[in-house]
């Protein structure tokens, strides 16, 4: 997989939202909730007509490389917010986690802040520089979607179940068009054509024929979504307060998060069981059977999203803005880490496995009269 350059124009105009909330923060006026919201979308609004007006060359190839371009601005003004609730910068943003988005602040908040300004930040410059050369970004394209869209779900689900679902202000109105995006953006990465394999029929034709203990790395990869699976299906039932002494002791004693009234966690858990469980099941079937096609794709969306989720909530899990009691303890913080890790690492393993290997997962070539007939003409 190629690495695309990185968009320059698109980081110069993104590092603009360093004096940008600096200065608002010191703008009396953006003490009240709707100022702050109409100010938000004026900001975004005269954004979008600078990169239309910079980049309109771009843009008419690819209409997306706006929405990468606000996006970056906007994955800029989150790593400022990370940064200013952890305490390493004073001054840029307190009027919007106050007045905005209160429930950024929390540990939850925190976290998706650091991955959209740093992972989603790269990844919109990688594809902004792919558009800017002409080149393939559906890789990049396929691993964003799917970690913005885990993000954006969770995220707005939980504000709303929360204890925070009474501090909704009009700012959080402002996000009803990152629900949209994602369906776009979607449509748009997954019609691109795919980057060209060097998988000849007598390879593919060989690699199918093996079974699935022929293929060790295969294997180990079936037999992780088969883990994964129950482990996803455990904490799914813990979640809705199973009344087994299995789901009682881990919900107490090793991750305790799950139970914050914030409901971040409790939201997170169920997409998994609802979407990641039986993704694990599809994934594993494809592995033991040739000829899907969909695995690698669909392998980098859930890469994606588990990544985001596990990176947000294994930080909130011990971050000093949740609650003590809600905190991994001490004694089970390595087994906390090492299986929520492994739950992370896996599908970038299987990920990885599809676009370095493909072969196995090629529509199987055609096969009797049909194929003599083509190999004499």
């Amino acid at each position: 997989m190629d690495i695309p350059p990185l968009a320059g124009k698109i980081a110069a105009l993104s590092l603009s939202a360093l004096p940008v909330s600096y200065a608002l923060n010191h703008v009396s006026a953006l003490s009240h909730p709707l100022w702050v919201a109409l100010m938000s979308a004026l900001i975004l609004s005269l954004l979008f007509m600078a990169v239309y007006s910079l980049s309109h060359g771009e843009i008419s190839y690819d209409p997306l490389y706006a929405v990468f371009a606000v996006f970056a601005f906007t994955s800029v003004v989150d790593l400022i917010i990370a940064l200013q609730e952890d305490g390493y910068v004073v001054g840029f943003m307190d009027f919007y986690t106050k007045e905005g988005e209160p429930y950024l602040r929390t540990a939850h908040g925190v976290f998706i802040c650091y991955w959209d300004g740093t992972v989603h930040y790269l990844l919109y410059l990688a594809m902004a520089g792919a558009i800017c050369r002409r080149k393939r970004y559906r890789n990049f394209g396929l691993y964003w979607l799917g970690s913005f869209a885990m993000s954006i779900l969770v995220f707005l689900t939980g504000n709303i179940l929360g204890k925070y679902s009474s501090e909704i202000r009009p700012a959080f109105f402002l996000t009803i068009p990152y629900l949209l995006v994602p369906c776009w953006a979607g449509v748009r990465v997954f019609s691109q054509p795919r980057a060209p394999t060097c998988c000849t029929a007598n390879t593919v034709q060989e690699e199918q024929r093996k079974g699935l203990l022929q293929r060790p790395a295969d294997l180990a990869l079936v037999i992780y979504l088969i883990f994964a699976g129950f482990f996803t299906l455990f904490r799914g039932l813990v979640v809705l307060d199973c009344p087994t002494d299995s789901c009682f002791v881990y919900i107490y004693q090793y991750e305790p998060y799950l139970r914050d009234p914030v409901a971040y966690p409790k939201v997170q858990m169920l997409m998994y069981m609802f979407y990641v469980l039986p993704f694990c099941g599809l994934a594993a079937y494809a592995l033991t059977f040739p000829g899907c096609s969909w695995l690698p794709d669909w392998a980098l969306v859930f890469a994606g999203a588990i990544g985001q989720a596990q990176f947000s909530h294994m930080g909130a899990s011990m971050h000093l803005r949740t609650p003590f009691t809600y905190r991994v303890p001490e004694d089970t913080w390595g087994c906390f880490f090492v299986c929520n890790l492994l739950y992370a690492l896996g599908p970038h393993l299987l990920a990885y496995r599809c676009l370095q290997w493909p072969a196995f997962f090629h529509q199987p070539p055609p096969s009797g009269p049909i194929a003599l007939h083509k190999k004499q003409h």
